[in-house]
């Protein structure tokens, strides 16, 4: 049986350069990013931040912005409106709570709006190198198709028992790692099973059957 050190060991072979793709320069930056890529595409994000973090580049200006201005930088994406509504809150709230900064508990980046237990912990993995496994609809997949979760896991159940599956020094790296085998190779449409070096352990059939008996 194959162990999560050799699964991670292979992915590290497959993409050796895993990493966060949206383009940041600083965790706000990074926040907004993740916040905005709900239901969207990081090459969606990418395409929208330029412009919106050189009109709102830090928490003051994005809180004072009018909403209107902030919606038109991102209606692009997905929920736009949603969205704006949000890191505008989330940046009058690093004024009042935070003093303008980006927390890194995870009590309190969950205080903010929009931001829920993944995009905290992208943030927390990326900008403070704080041990961290977000749990995103691709690392949901891997860890479901892999056998490291159950197929009825909940998103909060797949991040505890990664945790307890992965050494915790490659926390980090192993949410990169889980990212990109989804993104670029075990998709969730057309998977490239044929070259796949999991295919032995593999529970993609059961997964799916399990979707379509619960949609």
């Amino acid at each position: 049986m194959i162990t999560t050190d050799e699964i991670l060991d292979q992915l590290e072979i497959m993409f050796p350069d895993a990493h966060c793709e949206l383009i940041h320069k600083n965790p706000f930056e990074l926040l907004v990013a993740v916040v905005l890529s709900a239901q969207t595409t990081d090459n969606a994000v990418n395409k929208v931040t330029p412009a919106l973090f050189e009109s709102f580049p830090d928490p003051k200006t994005m809180a004072n912005a009018d909403i209107k201005d902030i919606e038109d930088k991102i209606k692009r994406i997905g929920l736009y409106r949603n969205k704006a509504r949000s890191i505008q809150n989330l940046s009058k709230s690093l004024l009042t709570s935070f003093d303008g900064n980006v927390p890194q508990s995870m009590k309190d980046l969950t205080s903010l709006a929009g931001v829920g237990r993944k995009t905290a912990n992208v943030v927390r993995s990326v900008c403070f190198d704080i041990p961290s496994i977000a749990v995103d609809t691709h690392v949901e997949r891997i860890s479901k198709r892999l056998g490291l979760a159950k197929v009825y896991d909940s998103v909060e159940v797949v991040e505890q028992k990664l945790k307890r599956k992965i050494k915790r020094e490659r926390w980090n790296k192993a949410h990169h790692l889980f990212i990109f085998f989804g993104r670029y190779f075990c998709t969730a449409r057309n998977p490239q099973c044929n070259n796949c070096p999991f295919q032995n352990i593999c529970k993609k059939e059961k997964l799916e059957k399990y979707k379509n008996q619960n949609k």
